[in-house]
């Protein structure tokens, strides 16, 4: 028969590729991880990974088993959450990763709204980059994912997840005072095609969207400072070194000083924001409270 907790080494290995990560990710050692891998293939009386690179891949036989993995680690979820129902224990710790400006905006009063509806519940929360939450989640280090659509996010229909979209908002151009372009209503992103460009790093998210955006107006934008932070990012707008495009929400209650901020007229740049949860998971009893209020909480913001 095969072990299930060994269904979850082996799909920890196949997120993140490597024997060595997934073990820091699952809080094993490297040699464990091998060994229950070792022993997950002679119950099926298969191999399950080979070599690749400097990492591993999964064989035919192992992504046959990983698909029936997903379906078996969903229902222990499941199973999980009914257990809960059934002890009626609506009380008890939920860790959420989110990123700055989601916290602020929608799991702060989701907090402050489950103290009065749901006092038994205490949400731990995780500062981490809309891409950082999803890996949380995966393994385990997080019940809940505040996270951004990205090129490379699992898709909606990722067998690993279930989703709760929340909000979806426009980023604004933020020009240095005096830019010619901020005399203008709107400002058309191939007009900053020669700019100097304030950006998030790689593979954040929001870096995603900016650099997408650009790339359908047209041009690769010239990229010259780089911080997460969007109060920097509108700091060093202010100080002449460069414009940017950040999520309106992000700039509500900052301080503008030295920058012009407007709408971008064109190709769209969004952020789209949503919660995740393990699939199984969203009906648990402690879960489900959190994400009808983030759900609430992000009612009144901008979406499309």
């Amino acid at each position: 028969m095969i072990d299930p907790r060994r269904l979850r080494i082996l799909r920890a290995v196949a997120d993140h590729r490597t024997v060595t990560a997934a073990a820091a990710a699952l809080y094993l050692t490297p040699s464990a991880v091998s060994q229950q891998l070792a022993a997950l293939e002679q119950e099926t009386g298969h191999a399950l990974l080979t070599r690749s690179g400097r990492g591993v891949r999964l064989t035919a036989a192992g992504e046959i088993l990983l698909t029936h993995a997903h379906e078996v680690l969903a229902q222990l979820e499941r199973a999980e959450a009914e257990l809960a129902a059934y002890a009626g224990g609506a009380a008890g710790e939920v860790t959420v990763a989110a990123f700055a400006t989601g916290i602020a905006e929608v799991l702060a009063p989701a907090i402050a709204h489950l103290a009065g509806s749901h006092p038994g519940i205490r949400v731990r929360v995780r500062d981490s980059e809309g891409d950082e939450s999803l890996p949380l989640l995966l393994d385990g280090q997080a019940d809940v994912a505040l996270a951004v659509e990205y090129r490379g996010a699992p898709t909606e229909d990722d067998p690993r997840l279930a989703r709760v979209p929340l909000y979806a908002e426009p980023f604004d151009a933020v020009l240095p005072e005096g830019h010619p372009l901020g005399r203008e209503p709107e400002v058309p992103l191939a007009g900053l095609a020669d700019s100097e460009w304030i950006s998030p790093y790689p593979g954040n998210p929001c870096h995603e969207v900016m650099r997408l955006a650009c790339q359908l107006a047209g041009f690769e934008p010239r990229l010259v400072h780089s911080s997460d932070d969007f109060r920097a990012v509108v700091a060093l707008a202010g100080a002449g070194a460069g414009v940017a495009l950040v999520p309106r929400s992000a700039l509500r209650g900052m301080e503008l000083k030295g920058t012009v901020v407007r709408p971008v007229s064109g190709p769209p740049a969004t952020r789209r924001v949503f919660a995740a949860v393990r699939r199984g998971a969203d009906h648990h009893p402690l879960i489900r409270p959190v994400l009808d209020a983030l759900t609430e909480s992000a009612s009144g913001l901008t979406t499309d």
